[in-house]
Parts: C-alpha cells; sequence; structure tokens
C-alpha cells in the first residue's frame, strides 16, 4: 500500500527587508568576483562596495579577498559564509525575507540551491527536474508514496540527502520528497531540516541555530 503524506506549502509572509548574511563564491577573476549575496548575483570589482556594503578588495582566479562589517576574509570558489564573518560558537543562519518570502541560498550535497523555507513541509521537497539537476537518482533510490499538495494528489519519492547546509548549518541523511512535474518551483526547506535545529524570529529576521 502506498504511503500517504501530507505537504502543505505554507510560509511565513512578512515585509521585504535586505540585509547581507549569505556569501557565495560562483566564479572568481582577475580584479573582479561573481558572488551570491543572500540569494542576489552581484559582480564585484574590486573597491566598489555591492548594495549591500560587500566590498572586493583583491582577486584573481584562485581566490579573493572579500571586506564586510570592517572585516576581510579569504575566499575560494565555492566557499560559503553565513550570517558573517564574526566567528561563533553556535552554528548558525540568519534568513531575511524577500518580497514577503524567506528564501535562502543553500546547499545538497555540496550544489548551491535556492530555499523558500517552508514550515508546513513534512520534509525537504523538491521537483523531479531539480533533482536531477542535482544529481539524484531518485528512482533507483527512492520509496515511492503519494502526497497532497495544493495542486492536488501526487506521487512521491521519499529520499535521503547525505548532506544539506544553510547558512554555517550542515545536517547529514536529511529526508526529501521528489515530486513528480515541475513543482514545487523552488526547493521547500521543510521541517526534516527544521525540526532539527532551533528557530527564532528576531524582529523580521529568521534565526536557526544548530541543536548539539
Amino acid at each position: 500500500m502506498k504511503q500517504f503524506i501530507l505537504i502543505s506549502l505554507f510560509c511565513f509572509i512578512a515585509p521585504q527587508f535586505a540585509y547581507a548574511t549569505e556569501i557565495i563564491v560562483l566564479g572568481l577573476f582577475k580584479g573582479k568576483a561573481i558572488v551570491n549575496i543572500d540569494g542576489k548575483r552581484r559582480t564585484l570589482k574590486k573597491g566598489k562596495p555591492s548594495p549591500e556594503g560587500v566590498t572586493l578588495v583583491s582577486a584573481d582566479s584562485q581566490a579573493a579577498i572579500i571586506a564586510f562589517d570592517g572585516q576581510q576574509q579569504e575566499f575560494k570558489l565555492g566557499r560559503h559564509v553565513g550570517t558573517s564573518f564574526k566567528n561563533k560558537t553556535n552554528a548558525e543562519a540568519k534568513i531575511m525575507p524577500v518580497q514577503g518570502m524567506y528564501y535562502t541560498t543553500g546547499f545538497i550535497n555540496g550544489q548551491a540551491v535556492k530555499f523558500l523555507v517552508d514550515t508546513g513541509a513534512t520534509w525537504i521537497a523538491m521537483n523531479s527536474i531539480q533533482a536531477r539537476n542535482l544529481g539524484i537518482n531518485f528512482r533507483l533510490t527512492g520509496k515511492r508514496a503519494m502526497a497532497s499538495t495544493a495542486s492536488g494528489v501526487v506521487q512521491i519519492y521519499r529520499i535521503k540527502l547525505a548532506k544539506v547546509r544553510v547558512g554555517e548549518i550542515e545536517l547529514s541523511n536529511v529526508e526529501a520528497g521528489v515530486l513528480e512535474g515541475n513543482s514545487p518551483a523552488e526547493v521547500l526547506l521543510g521541517n526534516s531540516f527544521l525540526n532539527q535545529v532551533e528557530m527564532q524570529r528576531q524582529g523580521q529576521v529568521m534565526l536557526l541555530k544548530q541543536k548539539f
């Protein structure tokens, strides 16, 4: 008998608020770097700050020195820093609302993805196209089930993700569901991840802290 799982598409609604909390280096060139800042792609040129206040100090094909909040740090390709450059004893991530939704850039099995925080989703959820792009062979490794979504009942494959990273938080063997078709449009950061971290609200900021 196929298992029936309920996955809703509820997410937080809040006014837009911008603050640079997450930096991912996507490309490195002499005197230039392509980065993701809170999910927004920016091309940084030496000495010219981004709208978020992130400044490229120097760059070549191997590494970049990036300044933010009065501090500097070296980045190599794919290097990722969440929240800020300050050292922290507890891994955490700060997520800001973008157009009323809580989006954040994270990693699944080392590959960058755009998450939409969804406290109503049972697991991390993605569509089959996203799964294939991430190299996930869900038909081979997943277990078939049925899920009820806003669009109706659909077939789903239950899988486990080896590594999921958001901000400074990295979890292993996280449950996820792959839905046939092109829905959901974004990868949902559901309760299979959120239930393993502490969630707090600091004004408009959603703060996630890793449990120890």
